[in-house]
């Protein structure tokens, strides 16, 4: 596929359709970093959890408000970024993003009570997280179409990649330099971030256009329509000649041809216009006043081009969208994310303490974020591949991952020793791998919104999801906090995964029924406006029939008692 070349090397990709390849595997490994270092990272900070407790002398649902308030502004701020996306372009968007990630990050370090770090952490991190992972995952899915669902599954495996790296290593340099300088070197990290928002170059979709070569295939497009006004008009005459038999009139068929002869000169003005046109287009176009009018079908390519080029052309897209929330299916979908973020980050924040109370050594309790990571980088490959090959509704998929995944939360709650919480650990992971990385990716399957709304829906589903994310780790603490038990924070993840399957199941009913009520409009439509032109045309004949009738024929002399009437 070739790729019209731009003014300077990190300038707009334009494409004659959507590459699935080329400078998208650039904005592929770009975003796998930006995995990394957004939810990567996030969901890392377990391992720092007991310390913070320690060191500020704070309870669960006190620290635990720290990665709370840093997801819900991570999900809340999703319509600015999308907003921003849209006015200044997803490159300064992410390198913003990028900035704020690791100043939080670093200032976080420095921090002397737990309040100073729901600014840092919370707010200030949170922020950058936003600007940084909506923009990438977006333009992630324009440079992609038939391998969409494979690549965002191998470069979100970042954040697994993260968590099963992080996790042992935060683990064991800590005890040698403190939790404190820990975070700087993280924060260090995450500002590699600010490199990748240079790889994600806009992309443009132009169809080309086709072109006729020769004058050959004009003379046979003119004489194909010459062909078919003259059909046309041999099928009138035939039908009114039968019709002025079936009626017994005493023209024998006369009034039909006098209205046939109107229509053959017509066809003659409409004829020579044609090889006017022609002659024209031969000699070159004369200087006139007014402009000429679009073919039809010149007309119609244009508008197709435009439509297939769908929300990838440069058409000055609106800065903030609401209007999804008309649509049935999307509701219940973002209510389906409302509920999964309830198990999306409490798992990974009380594992290792949950660990830890059912007699597993704390060495090797740090070890289960790293199997879960481990496990989910599976479960994000193998999603990939088969969703590139089900026949079925792609939204039944995740269903099927999303009532497993409640299933293994409550296995947390009942599972006391070390190889039950290993395979709880991986069984989590896995399936944690298949949902979070297609949730977001799936919006722009037609099952749900398409490809088309999915830049201005995205920002609004995220956006829902900030209050789920708002309440989980803080729910989960304090359930922790009045059982004294760590598994007790797995009864609400669970809870909430059960609601978000039965959302999910209803997005295929809903999306169903919208359609069908369109195609129903449709259909009325097109109904009315065929009796309105049956109406007319029988009003026409009507008229005909009165006028060109001879004086002693009923239907003339009824009209003329009318009249005398009148």
């Amino acid at each position: 596929m070739m790729v019209t070349s731009s003014k300077h090397c990190l300038g707009p990709n334009v494409y004659p359709e959507v590459p699935d390849g080329g400078w998208g595997w650039a904005v592929a490994v770009a975003f796998f970093l930006v995995e990394i270092c957004t939810y990567g990272t996030l969901k890392s900070l377990g391992v720092f959890l007991q310390d913070l407790m320690e060191e500020f002398g704070e309870s669960n649902s006190r620290v635990s408000w720290v990665i709370s308030i840093c997801v819900f502004i991570f999900t809340f701020t999703a319509p600015l970024s999308t907003m921003l996306s849209n006015r200044f372009g997803y490159r300064p968007v992410v390198m913003m993003g990028g900035f704020l990630i690791s100043l939080g990050t670093i200032t976080s370090a420095f921090t002397n009570s737990i309040n100073e770090m729901y600014i840092t952490i919370g707010i200030i991190s949170g922020l950058g997280y936003c600007l940084t992972f909506l923009p990438a995952v977006t333009i992630l899915a324009q440079y992609f179409s038939r391998r969409r669902a494979l690549v965002t599954s191998i470069a979100s495996s970042g954040e697994s990649f993260a968590i099963f790296a992080f996790a042992p290593a935060f683990t064991a340099l800590k005890q040698h330099i403190g939790w404190r300088y820990c975070l700087v070197i993280l924060g260090t990290f995450q500002a590699s971030v600010i490199g990748c928002g240079l790889l994600l170059r806009p992309i443009i979709i132009e169809p080309e256009v086709v072109k006729e070569d020769s004058g050959l295939d004009k003379d046979s497009l003119l004489l194909k329509q010459l062909q078919t006004v003259y059909k046309l008009e041999n099928e009138q005459t035939r039908t009114s000649l039968s019709s002025g038999v079936s009626q017994d009139s005493e023209d024998s068929g006369v009034t039909s041809l006098c209205a046939s002869n109107v229509d053959l000169r017509i066809a003659g003005a409409e004829t020579k216009a044609l090889m006017e046109c022609e002659v024209q287009d031969k000699e070159g176009p004369e200087p006139s006043l007014s402009t000429p009018p679009t073919p039809v079908k010149e007309k119609d390519e244009v508008e197709l081009a435009e439509a297939e080029a769908g929300p990838l052309k440069p058409s000055s897209p609106k800065l903030l969208d609401f209007s999804v929330l008309k649509d049935g299916a999307f509701i219940w979908y973002s209510l389906f994310g409302l509920f999964a973020t309830l198990g999306f980050f409490a798992p990974q924040l009380y594992i290792i303490e949950l660990s830890k109370s059912r007699g597993v050594e704390p060495s090797m309790a740090s070890y289960m974020l790293s199997v879960m990571a481990a496990a989910e980088i599976f479960g994000r490959l193998s999603i990939g591949l088969v969703l590139n090959k089900v026949c079925c509704r792609k939204t039944l998929v995740l269903l099927g991952c999303v009532v497993l995944l409640c299933l293994v939360l409550l296995a947390f709650t009942i599972v006391w020793e070390f190889w039950g919480l290993v395979v709880c650990c991986a069984l989590y992971g896995y399936f944690l791998g298949t949902v979070g990385s297609i949730h977001i990716p799936m919006l722009a399957e037609e099952d749900v919104v398409g490809i088309q709304k999915m830049a201005s829906s995205v920002g609004v589903y995220v956006f829902i999801q900030s209050f789920a994310g708002l309440a989980g780790p803080p729910l989960g603490g304090v359930l922790v906090d009045v059982t004294q038990n760590y598994g007790a924070a797995f009864y609400s993840c669970a809870v909430g995964m059960g609601l978000s399957a039965i959302c999910l199941a209803l997005v295929g009913p809903a999306k169903s029924g919208m359609c069908q009520g369109q195609s129903r409009n449709k259909e009325k439509g097109k109904s009315t406006e065929e009796e309105g032109k049956t109406s007319q045309d029988s009003d026409q004949m009507d008229f005909l029939e009165v006028d060109l009738a001879p004086e002693d024929s009923p239907v003339r002399q009824a009209v003329d008692q009318d009249a005398s009437v009148i």
